[in-house]
Order: structure tokens, then sequence, then C-alpha cells
């Protein structure tokens, strides 16, 4: 019976260091989703706004 568990103890320490793992690789990928969006997304929205200004500002300077 110890030889269960002997076994049953170390396969609960495998078990615990798997679940950090994942738990790290979860935050991981969690927070290239948030600076992806933050580097990429963010900026483009800001475009939709500033190309407006840009061509009417540049349309000004050519006298059209």
């Amino acid at each position: 019976m110890d030889t269960n568990e002997t076994r049953l103890a170390a396969i609960e320490t495998k078990l615990d260091d798997v679940k950090r793992t994942v738990d790290r690789i979860y935050r991981i990928f969690f927070w290239t989703g948030v600076i992806t969006v933050a580097a990429i997304i963010l900026p483009l929205i800001g475009l939709m706004f500033a190309i407006p200004v840009i061509i009417s500002n540049y349309s000004s300077l050519l006298g059209g």
C-alpha cells in the first residue's frame, strides 16, 4: 500500500507543477492579447479620426 501512496503523492506533485505552468501560460497569452490591442487596434482607431483632419488641412493648403 505504501507504493501506491508514494505514487499518488508523486502524481499530485506533478499535477501541481502542470497547473502552475498552465496558469503561467494563460497569463502570458492574456497579456499578449492586451498588448496587441494596445499597440495595433488603438492606433488604427486613432487614425480613423486623424486622417480626415490631415486631408482637410492638406486640401486647404492646396487651395481646394
